[in-house]
């Protein structure tokens, strides 16, 4: 997971295929700006398919657009997105996305977010997150949960939701359901 700007494009031949049929893949250099979660090197390039027919993201190369991408890192350098990838611009993001992927990310690596389809749902452990946005708001990716909360590990080891613009109270872990 990442915060990039892409400064360029090619495309490039990524082997064959079954047949013997060259693969094509646009090449991304990038620019980056943060590692959020990933391996200990800067991500250079991004790989995706030629079009969105074949499930490729496109990005702006002006250089002036700063990406939230979060892919499939290789840990060379390389990172693949597809259409299914989290691929937001950052002035998208609401204040609590940024904030929270600023300062509290990390507190959420343990957890896992699951999610609900259809009502009633349930979690299985303690360290799931019950992600409602797309039961709840009509079949909605980006509604209220995702853009104003964060899954975070508390003190006790489980993971719960978490609310607000202010840095997490450890009074409020340990007593209060977020």
């Amino acid at each position: 997971v990442i915060r990039a700007k892409a400064v360029s494009a090619k495309e490039v031949d990524s082997g064959n295929d079954i047949y013997g049929n060259p693969i094509k893949r646009i090449q991304y250099e990038i620019k980056q700006i943060k590692m959020f979660k990933g391996p200990d090197k800067d991500i250079e390039f991004i790989y995706t398919a030629p079009s969105t027919a074949v499930c490729g993201r496109l990005l702006d190369t002006g250089g002036k657009k700063e990406y939230l991408i979060a892919g499939k890192s290789e840990g060379n350098g390389k990172m693949h997105i597809t259409l299914c990838d989290l691929v937001a611009t950052w002035d998208s993001l609401s204040p609590t996305q940024k904030k929270s992927l600023n300062q509290r990310y990390q507190m959420g690596c343990e957890c896992k977010i699951s999610r609900c389809l259809s009502i009633p749902c349930f979690v299985s452990s303690l360290d799931e997150c019950l992600w409602t946005d797309w039961a709840m708001e009509k079949n909605n990716v980006d509604g209220r949960q995702a853009k104003h909360y964060a899954c975070i590990k508390r003190s006790d080891g489980s993971c719960a939701w978490y609310r607000g613009m202010a840095p997490p109270k450890q009074e409020f872990l340990d007593i209060e359901d977020p």
